[in-house]
């Protein structure tokens, strides 16, 4: 397995996992939140799918979002089901992204995002990027246990 394979099978275990989670929290906590402050469970959910979305568009413009517009914007939210089928295609793409890498690109290629003083390797990005969906999911894993419902067994 060369170093491409490795990244899109880990986005690929990260998105079953979340997925596995997800499914697991039952319709009638997909408000909850915490604290006011807080994202709902529906809420976060769509800020992970969402976020990848933002995190293409970032590598694709080498750093600049320029006037990115979500596609997501002024969506109402319904439930887990609308929710996977709006970013599936988003999804498809960003993988397919990364499969279109060469080895060298990963190193070569730079993110420059001057807004947050980040100047960062393609390779580094991409892991940030799932790392930032992990963190995610390990705060939904936190959610259900201070709502007191079983977690899904994600660590199959």
């Amino acid at each position: 397995m060369n170093s491409i394979e490795i990244i899109v099978q880990n986005f690929s275990e990260i998105r079953r996992r979340s997925i596995k989670l997800w499914e697991g929290i039952p319709d009638n906590y997909l408000n909850w939140k915490p604290d006011e402050e807080a994202f709902s469970v529906i809420e976060m959910i769509r800020h992970v799918l969402e976020g990848e979305h933002l995190f293409h568009k970032i590598i694709e413009n080498r750093g600049n979002l320029g006037s990115y517009e979500s596609p997501w914007k002024n969506l109402k939210y319904a439930n887990l089901k609308n929710e996977l089928d709006i970013a599936e295609t988003y999804h498809v793409a960003f993988l397919k992204m990364i499969k279109g890498l060469q080895e060298s690109d990963l190193e070569m290629i730079r993110i420059v995002r001057s807004e947050v003083n980040q100047n960062k390797s393609l390779g580094d990005y991409l892991n940030r990027i799932a790392y930032h969906e992990s963190v995610h999911t390990g705060q939904l894993l936190g959610y259900l246990r201070t709502i007191g419902i079983d977690r899904p067994q994600i660590w199959d």
